[in-house]
């Protein structure tokens, strides 16, 4: 079988030149302008089509939505503890009480931590009534609670400046995360407990580790500006004998049947653990 035989350059060029543009029939790129106009008027039609369509299926889902509450809120039924100060390596306080120093970031970081809690702050806020749940629906801007840092007791800042680190009596802030529309029953409070007794005794701020039900429910942040989590101020006095040991802490929320302390999947549901480790 013969090969076929090679068209010459000049003529590849000459058809190719004959395709983009052909003027005996008027075609550009093998369609005529009638051609070219139909096509390119059935893509606009088409994805101007798809546009609408999308734009309308996310007006539609935007009207379901609120900008001030999330629509689903079942993934989270009941909140996780946190603490304050947070060490930057995991959760374990290190610190010589003999050496400002070695605790002066943790110092530093519950005064930035009050600061929002400082009076002068909360003049919009209002004194409500204790123990009893302050609903809000049918007020369409939503007042919070004042919280007093007298609450806090020895941990509040005020009388020692360095929160117990130089007594060898740490203060740890504890609060729960914010949850929309949260109302815990019962009587709500935080207590703590070390794995090896006799190292460390535990005191409250306020007493018993009361979390006061006043300051719930929570409506989210565009509704409720000025909101202020309640907080528990846990004391550790270390034994003395207890030093250059570490001593490990587990908080929980107890006394409410609706908030849950036991989670294998979530170790910070309505729990917290740290360690503490002091020398001298």
């Amino acid at each position: 079988m013969s090969k076929e035989a090679k068209k010459p350059f000049r003529q590849s060029m000459a058809e190719w030149r004959q395709f983009v543009y052909n003027p005996n029939s008027g075609e550009f790129l093998g369609r005529t302008a009638k051609s070219w106009g139909l096509i390119l008027l059935f893509y606009l039609v088409f994805y101007g089509f798809l546009a609408a369509l999308f734009t309308f299926t996310m007006w539609v889902m935007l009207q379901t939505l609120s900008s001030d509450i999330p629509k689903y809120r079942d993934r989270i039924s009941s909140p996780g503890l946190m603490i304050s100060p947070k060490p930057d390596t995991a959760l374990e306080f290190y610190f010589n009480k003999s050496d400002a120093q070695s605790y002066a970031e943790y110092v530093s970081t519950l005064r930035k931590f009050l600061e929002s809690y400082d009076d002068s702050k909360q003049s919009q806020n209002i004194n409500c009534t204790p123990g009893r749940i302050f609903d809000q629906n049918d007020v369409a801007v939503k007042k919070a609670c004042r919280f007093n840092l007298s609450e806090l007791g020895q941990c509040s800042g005020k009388e020692d400046k360095t929160f117990g680190y130089s007594k060898g009596t740490p203060c740890v802030l504890v609060k729960m995360n914010r949850i929309i529309g949260l109302k815990p029953e019962g009587e709500p409070h935080i207590q703590c407990a070390s794995k090896e007794e006799g190292m460390v005794e535990i005191n409250y701020f306020p007493p018993e580790g009361l979390i006061d039900l006043m300051y719930f429910p929570y409506y989210g942040k565009s509704l409720h500006a000025h909101y202020l989590q309640p907080l528990v101020a846990v004391q550790l006095a270390i034994n003395s004998n207890s030093t250059k040991e570490e001593i490990a802490i587990e908080c929980k929320i107890l006394g409410s049947p609706n908030l849950k302390n036991e989670d294998d999947r979530d170790k910070f549901l309505g729990r917290i653990a740290f360690k503490v480790r002091m020398t001298e």
